[in-house]
């Protein structure tokens, strides 16, 4: 090291650039240069201040504190031409916060009494660390933490960390299954509960029969209550394990319309958990809009429900919930809405002519939609016994179409640019055609056929006969098997768009238009890793549409996956809740809702995750480039 060296090194930053050369010199001259390994403790939380400014000359540190439940928060990152230390340096007493080096690392360190009288003695140098640092590290650190405190050991997040065992009644009352419906409501009216499990003879339980079941299958039927309790009641029992938190339990309420799930211990009965348990720990609940867009019986009913959706998605996000599990609700709460709309539809234009399914793709088939997008539908109707129910079915489901796209047009669901919906004749056909669809694009794959392949990969079924949408993917499964060359296509799709991060490790934003000087976190983030994700899926055949779900399955067979399964899970989660995030200022603020986020908005632990990120996303393009043997691409 020479005193040119650290001179030069410091005459490029803020806030030594602002000094004079004599002044640099005398610095560079008294500098000391200190190594530090990977994962070396720097500084500890509480212990000694330090006695130095350390200024990164190469490497990066991690600066981070732990909770009081000893979780580690993680404050910042600081890399080359950062410092780190002033508070200690000035204050004296203690330092603040951990700083750990998390590659090996090299500082220049400045003594305390350089530091400080620069700070004295020059305007320029107090003013940056006083303002600019103090405002960037101290107000915006604390706001930080207090932000990320909500995520690691805050009181708001209990649905996500507090598992159903500890939340479930613990005294079941159980009865046996052959009593009769009189005695059995005369056990629920004696122990006061909403819910009894029928057992078996062996005492294991056989069904659950509730004070709904009691109104809705035997008051309003006028049934006689000496018929035996086992009529009435529910079977399959629907069951969540005591160690699965309570997102588990809420997410099957929503899912299966119950209110009551037995709770077990490697399958014996340990209690049972109602919504009223969730709806009181919560004190509001997803579950509470679910139920009033049951009560609805018109569109008109519909919509302000809608509009409680947003709700919930900043009721998620105080509660700390990962982007996965946001999403994951986000879209059972939609695909509700949806049926209703297409139930209201069946009552005002009668049965359909022929058995059909409503499916739905894009970010809704993958289960991934956060705020409403756009309406991504088609649907797959049973093949007409002739000609005139043919005709039949092409004039109904045109009504009925248009009337379900209306509905969630008043609902706050945008039409789809592209038109892919089905209210399009294309994209509401027998099932032969969609069958001749599949079998012309993998068979004479062009830019558009490739294009409808993937989009109608993700396909899911949300209404209606299930059995349509698994016999076109049995079709699909036998057209792809070993086909290297269509696989190609989809390959050569994969790795089109590039995610935003340069070949020096700087985040790219787009140059011109509209969204210019930002993050494009859908086409160059999402949209890659997702195209790059239901490639391998399609690659081993499988039937989940979720990206989480894809990785999961894929995480033991797939050999790519299998290196980077962490990492891609963590990249995906990152890049959602960023998106989350945007979004939900968006909304707060009264703007329409994008894909673009300022760069600048960015913490510098949240540039630092999503270069990460990026690279990872590049570097899995480049080993699918190399196993596909691609020679160009866009």
């Amino acid at each position: 090291m020479t005193v040119k060296e650290v001179k030069d090194f410091l005459g490029n930053i803020q806030p030594f650039k602002e000094l004079d050369d004599a002044m640099l010199a005398n610095i560079a001259g008294g500098v000391i240069i200190e190594f530090y390994p990977k994962d070396t403790l720097i500084l500890q939380q509480d212990g000694p201040p330090s006695d130095f400014l350390r200024i990164i000359k190469k490497g990066g540190v991690k600066v981070f504190i732990r909770s009081d439940m000893n979780e580690e928060v993680v404050i910042d990152y600081r890399s080359e031409g950062d410092s780190f230390g002033l508070l200690s340096l000035i204050g004296g007493d203690k330092s603040r916060a951990n700083v750990k080096a998390v590659e090996d690392t090299t500082c220049y360190l400045v003594t305390r009494e350089t530091i400080q009288g620069l700070l004295d003695s020059n305007a320029a140098f107090s003013e940056y660390f006083l303002k600019s640092f103090l405002n960037k590290y101290i107000d915006k650190t604390f706001s930080e933490m207090h932000s990320k405190s909500l995520l690691y050991g805050g009181g708001d997040k209990l649905l996500f960390t507090t598992s159903v065992g500890e939340l479930a009644t613990k005294h079941v009352t159980t009865a046996p299954q052959e009593i009769s419906i009189r005695n059995a409501a005369a056990v629920m009216s004696e122990q006061g509960i909403s819910s009894l499990v029928l057992v078996d003879p062996e005492s294991i339980p056989a069904g659950i029969v509730t004070d709904r079941d009691l109104r809705d299958k035997v008051v309003s039927k006028d049934r006689s209550t000496d018929d035996p309790i086992r009529s009435i009641m529910s079977v399959p029992l629907m069951k969540v394990e005591a160690r699965d938190y309570c997102f588990e339990a809420l997410l099957k309420m929503i899912r299966f319309n119950i209110h009551h799930l037995l709770v077990v211990d490697e399958g014996r009965l340990k209690g049972i958990i109602t919504n009223h348990d969730l709806m009181m720990m919560q004190g509001t609940s997803p579950l509470s809009v679910v139920r009033e867009i049951e009560s609805q019986q018109t569109v008109e009913g519909l919509v302000p429900v809608s509009r409680e959706i947003n709700r919930i998605v900043t009721l998620l996000l105080k509660e700390g919930a990962k982007a996965s599990n946001i999403t994951k609700i986000i879209t059972e709460i939609n695909d509700r809405l949806i049926r209703k709309i297409i139930e209201i539809a069946e009552s005002k234009f009668g049965q359909a002519p022929v058995r059909y399914c409503w499916i739905v793709f894009g970010s809704e088939g993958r289960k991934e939609q956060t705020f409403k997008t756009d309406q991504d539908n088609a649907l797959i109707y049973h093949d007409p016994a002739d000609p005139e129910m043919e005709e039949a079915a092409k004039e109904y489901f045109g009504d009925f179409t248009l009337f379900v796209r209306d509905g969630m047009l008043k609902c706050g669901y945008p039409l789809c640019a592209a038109d892919f919906m089905a209210t399009n004749p294309m994209w509401c056909q027998p099932l032969h055609i969609w069958r001749n669809y599949f079998t012309n694009w993998i068979s004479s794959p062009n830019s558009e056929a490739v294009l409808n392949a993937v989009i109608f990969s993700d396909l899911r079924a949300i209404y209606g006969e299930p059995r349509l949408l698994e016999w076109l993917r049995d079709h699909v499964a036998a057209l792809l098997r070993d086909n290297q060359v269509f696989l190609g296509y989809i390959a050569n799709m994969a790795v089109r768009n590039v995610p935003p991060i340069s070949f020096l490790k700087t985040l790219v934003v787009e140059r011109d238009g509209e969204y210019s000087d930002r993050l494009d976190l859908k086409t160059r983030g999402l949209a890659p890793l997702t195209d790059i994700i239901r490639l391998f899926a399609i690659e081993g055949g499988l039937r989940e549409t979720g990206t989480v779900e894809r990785i999961s399955a894929l995480k033991d067979s797939h050999p790519i996956v299998k290196d980077y399964v962490d990492e891609l899970l963590h990249s995906f989660e990152f890049i959602m809740l960023l998106k989350i995030q945007h979004q939900f200022e968006q909304v707060r603020e009264g703007q329409n809702v994008n894909n673009f986020i300022h760069s600048h908005k960015l913490s510098n632990l949240e540039k630092r995750i999503a270069k990460e990120t990026f690279q990872l996303i590049g570097k899995i393009q480049d080993l699918i480039i190399e196993r596909y043997h691609i020679t160009h691409h866009d």
